[in-house]
């Protein structure tokens, strides 16, 4: 029967050859993210920070992997992503080396915690501006070089880091998270519109919504949660996220497996966003 015949099924989820483009790659879900992409056969992954020195260890720690494609390698293009000037920095170095870019991992991004009463405008526009305006800016300006090779059968792909925050309620209280749930939810709204802008030019666009995942911009709420041991016995799944759940998810919709996923907004969050029948999440 003609449904039981897969095309070419072992390489479903390969990436033999892509070019990648990872922004805040340099340490947490980004570098799994990376790690994910090499270790799926892309040729180059380039990896993006405002940190020179944190660009350089992570390329360091992700050319060390023992299972690369031969000549595969990731790249530092240091940058910040929160400007315009960054943005158009950061596609210049990367312009230097590649003609055409077929993932752009769009993960920088930022929190701030501190009560209502007091929250900041400063901190306020500065997540709003890195996670939703930030984001914006770095799939516009990459747009041409995904292009350059994109097709309906063989799309480019853009993956935006949001967060089960912006699908339900993010934290409240002494350290509310008030601008990050905001921008979350914006820049999931803002993928589905470019997923129908950018779909008929050959580009898929999709959001990752993590749940908890212990990193260097977590484990503040962790520890106010009472740790990282007693909020994964919380979880419907009784554990919090691990690198290779972001990495899965990374890899199928960046693969041909997600070829025809366009406008979704995954949660990988082991449930905790439905639990207890409502909204209930930290971050």
């Amino acid at each position: 029967m003609a449904e039981a015949q897969l095309h070419d099924f072992p390489s479903l989820f390969s990436l033999e050859g892509k070019v990648a483009v990872v922004t805040g790659g340099s340490r947490g879900l980004g570098l799994s993210a990376a790690s994910a992409l090499l270790q799926a056969g892309a040729q180059k992954v380039f990896i993006s920070s405002r940190k020179p020195a944190a660009c350089a260890s992570a390329c360091a720690a992700l050319n060390a992997l023992p299972n690369l494609r031969p000549g595969a390698r990731a790249i530092p293009v240091p940058a910040d992503a929160a400007t315009l000037d960054g943005v158009k920095h950061l596609l210049a170095q990367v312009s230097a080396q590649t003609d055409h870019v077929d993932v752009l991992l769009a993960n920088a991004g930022a929190s701030w915690g501190e009560a209502f009463d007091t929250h900041p405008d400063g901190a306020f526009a500065k997540v709003m501006d890195l996670n939703v305006r930030g984001v914006f800016n770095v799939i516009r300006e990459f747009a041409p070089l995904l292009q350059k090779r994109a097709s309906a059968k063989d799309p480019s792909r853009v993956v935006i880091t949001a967060s089960v925050a912006g699908l339900g309620i993010g934290t409240l209280g002494k350290q509310g998270t008030y601008g990050y749930s905001a921008s979350k939810a914006a820049v999931i709204h803002l993928g589905r519109n470019l997923a129908v802008e950018l779909g008929p030019r050959g580009i898929t666009v999709n959001s990752v919504c993590p749940g908890f995942f212990p990193s260097k911009m977590s484990n503040g709420l962790l520890e106010m949660s009472g740790g990282a041991e007693a909020l994964g016995k919380e979880n419907p799944m009784r554990r919090l996220g691990r690198p290779e759940d972001i990495a899965g998810v990374v890899v199928y919709l960046t693969s041909r497996a997600g070829a025809h996923v366009n406008g979704a907004a995954i949660e990988v969050d082991g449930g905790a966003l439905w639990q207890r029948g409502q909204l209930d999440v930290k971050l």
